[in-house]
Formats: C-alpha cells, structure tokens, sequence
C-alpha cells in the first residue's frame, strides 16, 4: 500500500509519477482517481458507440461524430499504453529496460490493452477488403477488456481465481469426464432410436453439454424410457456440478475479504499497525 500523502513523491522523476499516475492501487486518491474515472467512462463510452453503431438509422445520422469519438479514443488509448510501457521499468519486475519492457508488452493486461488499438491501425498498415475492415471494428469490443484494470472487485475476482485454481481446475476436470460419460451413455442407448440425432459420441456431446448446463433448448432429447431416466439423472446432477464453482468463488471472495479486513501487525514488536 503506498501513501500518497508520502512526502517522497515530490522528489519521484517523472517516470515515476507517470507509474504512479497509471498505476490502479485501492487507496488512489485525487488527480489518480480522477484519471481512472475517466478512462473508465471513455471505454464503456467506447463500448456503447460500437453497439449503436449498427443501428444504421443513428450510424448514418451521427456517422461523423462516431468517427471523430474513435480517432480521439484510439489516440488516448495510444498514448495511455505507450506511457505505460515507457514507465513500466518502475516495477522491479520489469526494472530492466528491453527485457523488462518485453515482458510487460507480454503480461495480459497489456495484450489487452494493445488489442484495444491495434485493429484501428491495421487498415492503415496493410490493405485489406472492406468486409474484413468492418469485421475489425468489432475487435473494438476488447476495450470493454480494460474494465479490469480500473475495477478494484475484478483485481479481488482474478486474486481468488489464482489461489483457487486447483479446486478450479480439478471441477472443471470433473465436468468434462462427466460430460464424455453423459455423451457416451446417451450415445448407446439413444442410437438406435435416434441415428440422425446421437450419430456419434461427439455429436451427443452437444446434449450433454445443453443437458448438464440446464438450458435445454429442446432440439435433441431422448425418446427411449431408459434414455429419459438417464437424462433426468444427468440433469440433477449438471445443478450440483455447475454450483460447485460458484462456492468456491465464493469462498475464495470470504477469504480474500477476511485477509483485508484482519489487522496488521508489527513483525518486531507485535503490535497492531493502523
């Protein structure tokens, strides 16, 4: 935790107070604050422009503003990775100059952030067909990915996630040996009477994964009395498989709470550090 009260931060370089000017930490405060608010509206902004976009009545009336919006988004975007990238080396981790930077380029906010922008360059580097530029529009959409960045609950969601990943893992492990089991089963007893609908093992896997998930849309069902005895087993048992990730989410979200809010203590003295 850093303070910005801190009367060292008056003699930080430049490179420093751009870090930490950049930098999202919990107890940001003043012009910080402010700049995360609103790098934080001009990406739902950007998020919104692309939705409103196909609606082609709005898109032919406000077709020059939405393309001023962008260029002027694309350029804050621009100038907010490259001045991160230049002030990254003031984290140890990536203190050296080109690894150091190289590394950072590669960490996954900052391929996020080069996935905001780097559709808006390409029909200017390389030509390509129309359809192809319009389809890239769409990459847009990965801005929405920069949230994270600026959401102090999503850096506490990817936290749990880390340190459950092995519960994580070993349920969705789980999931897919239940799933090829569900699929196979379903596949034997269901072919005969249904050979264009359970042709193969990977075909019934699309009812196996509607089936476990409980969406049913109702396109594929068995009809045999032991296919639907199956079905309702596979389906009780898809509502316990698919709460069990959301428990230890949750569990992970009362742990990680539970650590913010304990006191701190003195390693020396054993004393409570306010």
């Amino acid at each position: 935790m850093r303070e910005t009260s801190n009367p060292a931060r008056g003699r930080e370089s430049l490179r420093e107070r751009v870090y930490h000017l950049l930098a999202v930490e919990a107890d940001d405060r003043g012009y910080e604050r402010v700049l995360n608010i609103l790098l934080l509206v001009l990406i739902l902004a950007n998020v919104g422009a692309v939705v409103l976009e196909t609606v082609e009545s709005f898109e032919a009336e406000h077709r020059t503003g939405l393309r001023v919006f962008e260029v002027a988004s694309v350029a804050i975007f621009s100038l907010e990775y490259l001045l991160r990238l230049w002030s990254c080396t003031v984290d140890p981790r990536y203190a050296h100059p080109v690894v150091g930077r190289l590394k950072f380029a590669f960490s996954p906010m900052a391929l996020i952030d080069l996935c905001a922008i780097l559709p808006a360059y390409l029909p200017w580097i390389l030509p390509v067909d129309l359809r192809f530029a319009r389809a890239l529009r769409l990459f847009r959409l990965a801005r929405s990915l920069k949230i994270a960045r600026y959401s102090q609950a999503l850096h506490t969601l990817g936290t749990v996630v880390r340190g459950k990943r092995e519960e994580l893992g070993v349920t969705a492990l789980l999931g897919c040996v239940l799933l090829l089991t569900a699929s196979s089963l379903m596949y034997f007893v269901e072919h005969d009477a249904q050979p264009k609908s359970f042709s193969s093992i990977p075909a019934s896997m699309w009812w196996g994964v509607v089936t476990l998930t409980t969406v049913g849309y109702g396109d594929i069902y068995p009809v045999t009395p032991l296919g639907k005895l199956l079905a309702g087993a596979i389906g009780i048992i898809g509502i316990g498989l698919f709460a069990l990730p959301a428990g230890i989410v949750a569990s992970g979200f009362s742990e990680e709470i539970a650590k913010r809010r304990a006191p701190r203590c003195c390693p020396h003295c054993g004393q409570e550090i306010g």
